[in-house]
C-alpha cells in the first residue's frame, strides 16, 4: 500500500531537491533534510527561511505551527493499535506519520500494528529522500532556464492540491483567501514589510487557520 505513495513523494521530493540546489544548498544536505524531516510544506517553508536568512527561533515556530497537526494524528494512530507500542517502535511510527500514511491507516478496518505501519512508511520515507536526491543532482547538471520551470513547477503543484478541496468545502476556500490576503498584506504594507519571512508564515497561518475555526466550527461526533 506504500508503493504508490512512495512514488507521488519521489516526484515532489524531486521538485524540492532541484529548488534547494538552485538555491544554493548541496544535493546531499537537501537529501539530509529529507531524510530528517519527511515533511513536504515544513521542508519547503523551511528552505525559504533558510533563503531568506531567518533566525533560529523563527524556524522554530514556523515548523511547531506547520506540523502541530502530527501530534493529533499520531495520537489517533495509538489509539487503533491493537497491542502495547514500545518506545523506539512509538518513534518510528510518529516519524513516518505523514497525511497520507495516516489516511490509508486509519481506512483499514483491521486493529493496526507495528509491523504494518513501519512497512506502510518505509516506501513513502525511501520515494521521498530517493526523489530529493535525484531532484539535487538533476538540478545541478541542468540548466538554469530548466531549473527555473521547476520551481514554477511546484508552484503549481501546491496550487492542484489546494484547488480540488476549495471548490467541495467552503471552510477550505475561505481559509486559503484568508491566509492569501494576509500574506498580500505582509508583503506590500509599508509597515509590514520589515517583518521576517518567518514570523510572517506563522501569523498568516495561525491567523487564517483561527478565523476558519471560529466561522466553521466542526460539530463533536455523536458517540455510538
Amino acid at each position: 500500500m506504500g508503493l504508490p505513495v512512495g512514488l507521488g513523494y519521489f516526484s515532489v521530493s524531486f521538485g524540492f531537491g532541484a529548488m534547494a540546489v538552485s538555491q544554493g544548498i548541496r544535493a546531499l544536505d537537501a537529501t539530509l533534510i529529507s531524510a530528517v524531516n519527511l515533511t513536504s510544506a515544513g521542508q519547503f517553508a523551511g528552505l525559504t527561511l533558510i533563503v531568506a536568512m531567518g533566525s533560529l527561533w523563527e524556524m522554530v515556530m514556523t515548523q511547531i505551527v506547520i506540523n502541530s497537526r502530527y501530534s493529533l494524528m499520531s495520537l489517533a494512530l495509538a489509539q487503533r493499535m491493537g497491542q502495547r507500542i514500545g518506545f523506539l517502535p512509538r518513534l518510528l511510527i510518529a516519524f513516518f506519520n505523514t497525511d497520507e500514511i495516516f489516511a490509508l491507516a486509519m481506512a483499514d478496518p483491521e486493529p493496526l500494528t507495528v509491523p504494518y505501519l513501519l512497512g506502510l512508511g518505509l516506501l513513502p520515507f525511501l520515494g521521498w529522500t530517493g526523489g530529493t536526491l535525484a531532484g539535487g543532482l538533476a538540478g545541478s547538471a541542468l540548466p538554469a532556464d530548466i531549473r527555473a520551470a521547476l520551481g514554477v513547477m511546484l508552484y503549481g503543484m501546491f496550487i492542484a492540491i489546494v484547488i480540488p478541496p476549495a471548490k467541495q468545502e467552503k471552510a477550505v476556500l475561505v481559509t486559503v483567501i484568508l491566509a492569501l490576503i494576509c500574506s498580500c498584506v505582509f508583503h506590500w504594507a509599508d509597515g509590514l514589510k520589515t517583518v521576517s519571512v518567518g514570523v510572517s508564515i506563522v501569523i498568516c497561518t495561525v491567523a487564517a487557520a483561527g478565523a476558519a475555526a471560529i466561522c466553521f466550527p466542526v460539530e463533536p461526533e455523536e458517540e455510538s
